[in-house]
């Protein structure tokens, strides 16, 4: 039957080029075809960047719809394509437990099964129940394969555990026959649930699929009667159209007729195009316009190689491809030269891309490594024990230390991240744990300090008006020593407590100060009677008056008081030597007839036998321990002195007080060493 010719009519002759509605290649598929369905994620939406397919075509070639994709532009890899059931044919080898080789080694799979470890069965089975609810049965594969990995890890151990406790007890391990599981029995039902509800999805897929088939064999029937349709060139354009955008819409066939398909439809395209014959000159104006705009994106393929964000220009890139594609045929003469022109631009972005995501994942090995350095420290400081809340503070900023470290550290690889930080989080846990139970165990003791710390500021308190300045002086020295021996409260209250302890005594020891400073009248007079007692102390006859003389002296002089401050220092250097005189003398006369008395006292009890000389070492040693402690106190009595004003007395006597220690301490101490070289002999 001879073909009708299309009437051109004068609107016909403002229509774009017809070949505007094909890619460069009649062979180019429009809509999505069965393998770009099936061959997984895009280049953009991987992690991995897309890279350039080795079977790439010159652009105009006919070939599959795989490789006209590719040869049009299209830089992102079409992968083989994954059986919708891929990985359940090990879930079918046997009624329960997977085959060997049933676990996919996928790092996606691996992280899978991994995020499951530490779960008992139990929580399997709960967790399997609430995927088959939650989720479309063709997006769980690999979380119901990560689930029979982890369930039947644990039945085997349950039975491995039950044989060996079956051939200790009762013999044969042959004999020996599992318990029904009812988890196991409740497992492989929901297996059988997920099998069925997947057979079923199956079946109804290759359904769509024929409905599919039979739809774009309409869609050609219709393009085979265009070439004998008498309308008008707009009217049989916008039918085509029409054609074009429904293919595009209908879904995945059947593999096996992919390939006939697209040749029929490809074939029937072709015969529309030559049919209508488009105007030469607004042909070649298209063509001229495509090929400045083909030019236009070859220059902005090239300019994102100077684009500062590698990510940005892959993105940018796709946007590229999709317009080339969209743009119409350029001159036979242009077509090789420009589409190398943007292949190799291309090919400059994604091998950037490459490089980058490589990068990242040396980048995140490294951070990983740095990350386990750091869980050993945190795990070393969480094992090792602390005894003092100052060894606790040490440990916790070094700890502290490791946090902000990890937080400048990037992520580890997707599979591990997880894993090392909560292997990280452990540790800190178990070390605040642990360091909460120490501090607890002390809390009682703080407290109990806190009270005692209290009544003695009470006391402070009490004395800080009193005009009885000797005796509430001693008084608040003893509270003070008191202080000294209790130990430590709450942070929280340390500061406050010690404040309020600290203002009582320097408010009794500032108007003690005052009260001594007001009577200047009585300086004058107070020096003359100081300097006369100096007189009277040179002149005395120290080894009659022995230690007790000395002593009267030094209370009548701490009775005298204050003296003008120019002759403060004077007096004081006076006294201090007249003081040292007499108790270098009396100190060697003394000091004399106290070892020759003892040395008696030795030959009297080494006659009468070794027990009495071993009581008297007893008690001399106990006595050097007790002046030990005496002169510590009074050491630590000097410190209060001395941040009160006009103490100098206080303090001079005190010192004395210390050094009658020490030289009683160094002769007992003497005295044991006579004992000790007289058991020797």
């Amino acid at each position: 039957m001879a073909a009708k010719k299309t009437t051109l009519t004068a609107s016909d002759e403002t229509i774009v080029n017809a070949e505007e509605m094909r890619t460069d290649s009649a062979s180019e598929p429009v809509a999505t075809t069965e393998n770009e369905n099936n061959a997984g994620v895009t280049a953009a939406e991987s992690e991995t960047p897309a890279v350039e397919s080795a079977e790439m075509t010159r652009e105009g070639e006919n070939g599959t719809a795989a490789e006209a994709s590719v040869a049009n532009g299209d830089v992102q890899p079409v992968s083989e394509p994954e059986p919708e059931t891929a990985g359940e044919e090990n879930m079918d080898a046997t009624e329960g437990e997977p085959a060997e080789d049933g676990v996919d080694e996928e790092a996606e799979d691996q992280s899978a099964v991994e995020s499951y470890a530490g779960k008992s069965k139990a929580e399997l089975v709960e967790l399997f129940e609430k995927l088959l609810a939650e989720k479309p049965i063709q997006s769980i594969r690999r979380e119901v394969e990560a689930l029979k990995v982890a369930f039947y890890k644990l039945h085997r151990a349950d039975v491995e555990a039950a044989r060996k406790a079956f051939a200790e007890s009762e013999g044969e391990e042959a004999e020996f026959v599992p318990q029904v599981d009812a988890l196991e029995v409740k497992f492989k039902d929901l297996l059988k649930e997920y099998r069925r509800r997947r057979d079923e999805y199956t079946a109804n897929l290759d359904h769509v699929k024929e409905e599919n088939y039979k739809a774009k064999l309409q869609i050609i029937e219709e393009l085979k009667e265009l070439v004998n349709s008498d309308e008008t060139l707009n009217t049989t354009f916008a039918r085509f159209r029409e054609l074009q955008q429904r293919w595009k819409d209908i879904g995945m066939v059947p593999q096996q007729y992919v390939k006939d398909l697209w040749e029929t439809y490809d074939l029937h395209v072709e015969n529309f195009y030559n049919f209508i014959k488009i105007n030469k000159e607004l042909r070649d104006l298209d063509l001229r316009k495509n090929y400045e705009a083909k030019v236009s994106l070859c220059e902005q393929a090239e300019a994102l190689a100077d684009e500062p964000s590698v990510v940005e220009a892959f993105h940018k890139l796709q946007k590229l491809h999709d317009e080339w594609r969209e743009t119409g045929p350029v001159a036979n003469e242009y077509k090789e030269p420009l589409w190398e022109r943007f292949k190799e631009a291309s090919s400059r972005v994604n091998k950037r891309h490459q490089e980058f995501f490589e990068n990242i994942k040396r980048e995140q090995v490294h951070n990983l490594e740095l990350k386990d350095a750091l869980c050993e420290k945190a795990e070393a400081l969480a094992s090792h024990s602390y005894s003092s809340r100052k060894e606790w503070n040490r440990a916790s900023e070094k700890l502290l230390d490791l946090q902000k470290e990890w937080k400048g550290i990037g992520f580890a690889p997707r599979k591990d991240n997880n894993r090392i930080y909560e292997r990280f989080r452990a540790a800190c846990d178990k070390f605040f744990e642990l360091k909460r139970e120490f501090y607890s165990g002390i809390k009682d003791e703080m407290d109990n300090n806190l009270k005692l710390k209290t009544e003695i500021c009470e006391a402070a308190e009490a004395l800080r008006q009193s005009e009885e300045w000797k005796k509430a002086t001693d008084q608040l020295i003893s509270l003070q020593a008191k202080w000294k021996q209790i130990g430590p409260v709450s942070r929280r209250y340390s500061d406050a407590v010690w404040k309020r302890f600290r203002a009582a005594c320097d408010e009794f020891f500032e108007r003690k100060a005052k009260h001594f400073a007001s009577v200047d009248g009585e300086y004058e007079e107070n020096l003359n009677r100081k300097k006369a007692l100096i007189e009277e102390m040179l002149a005395a006859d120290i080894k009659t008056g022995g230690y007790d003389l000395i002593k009267e002296f030094q209370r009548r002089w701490s009775e005298i008081g204050f003296v003008p401050i120019k002759f403060k220092e004077q007096i004081q250097k006076q006294y201090k030597q007249a003081v040292d005189r007499m108790f270098g003398e009396l100190r060697g006369s003394e000091h004399d007839r106290s070892i020759t008395r003892f040395k008696d006292k030795i030959s009297s009890m080494k006659a009468s036998g070794d027990k009495r000389l071993r009581t008297e070492r007893d008690r001399l040693y106990n006595k050097v321990r007790q002046l030990e402690q005496e002169i510590g106190l009074l050491e630590n009595n000097i410190g209060f002195f001395s941040k009160s004003k006009n103490a100098e007395a206080m303090i001079a006597d005190v010192k004395a007080k210390i050094e009658k220690a020490k030289r009683e301490m160094n002769e007992a101490i003497e005295k044991v060493r006579m004992i000790d070289e007289n058991k020797e002999q």
